[in-house]
């Protein structure tokens, strides 16, 4: 496949303007986790304080994430996400105001991460519906790996930048970019174009008869529900061992603020050369590849563990971000080809909901145990539980079998 065939998903004017506007967001996203974690650490050096902010943007999410699997199947999917990203801008931006005066403390991260969080659970959906109404069958694998292509790249840079910034200026203002940029991301949603949908020709005829249908074509396909509870239990471990104990033994290590950001930065750089070869080759199998491919992650947890030292941890990141690529591509696409269209948000609703839903329990859980234990000994229980139950997924049948749907390229008609 050459590299034109490669990017062809660009031909594509809507799929092009959905491209820029997730870009942009994506810049300042990949600022945020880092300038957010050490904001919070500015205000307190207590692992509980970390956990409690980032476990009530996991909580607001899970609550409201069927509710806007719902919504995002009833509605135009760009309007949710404009909305989305108009009440992110507004978050965001009171964050990076009560940091940046100095005036902020831990319930207001809080407040407002939980406020954000539940945005989060409408505009995920939305997103996630959107891919097959703007590109054609056979280019739904190359637009999900250019989406991850561009949100990697930028945070080779992002997370490095916003160490800088945490160092040089302060974590107010990667927050007050983040907003910024959801903001401009506004009008490029508007290009994509997509229609209202007719709340008429809906078969449900009730928000409780949309989550059955939803819940009925979620639980008919063992491989989508298993692999939802297995991640169910590695994105808690994950949560509490890298995103709670990480900043703190970074910190605590030779490693410091940039270079937890340049380790994050170097997760990217795996991610985006992963991307490239995702272009070109396709996923026979994208489940096994991909569940092997997560499994990596538990190397950042053994760095961590072990020595935590600056060089081992970006190579321990790269390796992993190679991996979760891998997956990323592997089930969305798997997602977007298996599901029909017009149940695909709230089944990804339920997907989300059963991956984050222990999230929070994961932070407020590590948040506790690194009171109680040594953080390199959790970090090494971690690491080999979460290989394991990684790798353990591969004996289900479903999980094996399961292969991309291979359709030929549409010829394209000259001007």
């Amino acid at each position: 496949m050459t590299l034109t065939e490669a990017v062809g998903a660009l031909r594509e004017p809507r799929f092009a303007w959905y491209f820029a506007a997730r870009t942009t967001t994506s810049i300042g996203s990949a600022m945020t986790s880092v300038a957010l974690a050490f904001a919070v650490l500015h205000i307190s050096d207590e692992p509980g304080a970390l956990a409690q902010v980032l476990a009530a943007h996991m909580a607001a999410m899970v609550v409201f994430l069927l509710l806007g699997g719902v919504v995002a199947d009833r509605y135009s999917r760009t309007v949710i996400m404009q909305t989305s990203h108009a009440l992110t801008f507004l978050t965001q931006g009171m964050a990076a105001y009560l940091v940046l005066t100095g005036t902020a403390q831990i319930w207001h991260l809080v407040a407002l991460e939980a406020v954000n969080g539940a945005v989060s659970a409408f505009g995920m959906p939305a997103m996630m519906g959107v891919i097959p109404l703007v590109v054609g069958p056979e280019r739904i694998q190359q637009a999900n790996a250019l989406l991850s292509f561009s949100r990697s790249s930028i945070t080779i840079l992002g997370p490095a930048l916003a160490g800088a910034l945490v160092v040089g200026a302060g974590p107010g203002w990667a927050l007050l970019v983040d907003s910024v940029l959801f903001l401009v991301a506004i009008p490029m949603l508007r290009q994509v174009g997509l229609a209202s949908r007719d709340r008429a020709a809906h078969g449900a005829p009730s928000v409780l008869a949309d989550l059955r249908e939803g819940w009925g074509e979620f639980v008919s396909r063992t491989w989508v529900w298993l692999i939802v509870v297995v991640f169910g239990v590695l994105n808690a471990v994950q949560m509490g061992a890298i995103a709670v104990l990480g900043p703190v033994i970074a910190k605590g290590s030779t490693v410091g603020e940039q270079g937890w950001g340049i380790a994050l930065s170097a997760e990217a750089a795996g991610t985006v050369l992963m991307t490239l070869a995702l272009l070109r080759a396709r996923l026979g199998r994208p489940l096994v590849v991909g569940m092997l491919g997560v499994a990596l992650i538990a190397l950042p947890m053994l760095v961590l563990a072990l020595a935590p030292r600056t060089a081992l941890l970006v190579v321990a990141f790269f390796v992993a971000g190679a991996g979760v690529e891998v997956f990323g591509v592997g089930w969305n696409t798997s997602l977007h080809q298996h599901i029909p269209e017009a149940v695909l948000s709230r089944v990804s609703s339920y997907d989300a909901l059963g991956s984050f839903v222990a999230m929070p329990i994961g932070a407020l859980a590590f948040g506790w145990l690194a009171t109680a234990y040594d953080h390199r000994s959790i970090l090494l229980v971690s690491a080999v539980g979460y290989a394991a139950v990684s790798l353990a997924t591969l004996a289900a049948p479903s999980v094996r079998g399961l292969r991309q749907v291979v359709t030929e390229p549409q010829a394209e008609v000259p001007d």
